[in-house]
């Protein structure tokens, strides 16, 4: 009987050190849950009634997104423009062919010039020839004889013209006698030669616009050109 008693309380010693870890590591998974728990005494409140600060993802993705933005527009590269004038109409043919066949990354944009051959003056084209009849018919009862219908075909067809002049200041007189008849449709206009020149405007990046302006001066070398902005500010 005492030997049972004996071996039951040793059992239960071996049991209570193998449970508490001086035996080696235990397999008993509610031992290691208690081993687990948090201590309560290192639980922290940080906020009472109030929910933690939530993090604006949001905003952080437009942040992102601005920075490649940036990034993709610092490595674009800068543009500059030139103004090729005076260019005869077949060099200005010939300067479009260089540019499609060595320097596709430029753009052409081309204007005809014409010279002023002198002025005119006339009242707009009309709506009709019936219009510009009844126009005619007007001018006849305010004693204007000297007028002429352009024709259809003509640059400002179914105009009247009352004149045409060498300088500005013989037109402005003989609008001013016009309307002194009472005459007030009437203007004063510039009449232009057909156009014998052409002017290229030429854009593309800045790091290549030596070797455009380059190639240009080896096929004509009298050729010039300025910048867009500065030729701009030169008209008048």
């Amino acid at each position: 009987m005492r030997i049972a008693v004996f071996l039951l309380l040793l059992a239960n010693l071996l049991l209570f050190a193998w449970t508490q870890g001086y035996l080696g590591a235990s397999a008993n998974p509610d031992a290691r849950r208690l081993a687990q728990q948090l201590l309560p005494e290192r639980v922290r409140i940080v906020s009472r009634g109030e929910p933690p600060p939530a993090t604006n993802r949001k905003t952080e993705v437009e942040k992102v997104v601005a920075q490649v933005v940036d990034d993709e527009s610092d490595k674009k590269p800068v543009e500059s423009c030139q103004l090729w004038s005076k260019l005869a109409v077949s060099d200005a043919d010939e300067v479009e062919r260089l540019l499609a066949e060595r320097f596709s990354a430029f753009t052409a944009k081309r204007r005809s010039a014409s010279e002023i051959t002198g002025y005119w003056v006339f009242i707009p084209p009309l709506a009709s020839r019936e219009e510009a009849n009844r126009k005619v018919a007007e001018l006849q009862e305010l004693g204007v004889k000297d007028y002429f219908i352009v024709p259809s075909s003509g640059s400002s067809p179914l105009a009247v013209s009352l004149g045409t002049y060498r300088g500005e200041d013989a037109a402005m007189t003989r609008l001013e006698a016009l309307r002194a008849k009472g005459v007030r449709s009437a203007r004063v206009g510039e009449r232009r030669s057909a156009p014998q020149f052409s002017a290229l405007e030429i854009q593309g990046p800045a790091a290549e616009m030596g070797a455009v302006r380059a190639a240009i001066l080896g096929l004509m070398p009298k050729a010039d050109a300025a910048p867009c902005s500065a030729a701009a500010e030169a008209k008048p």
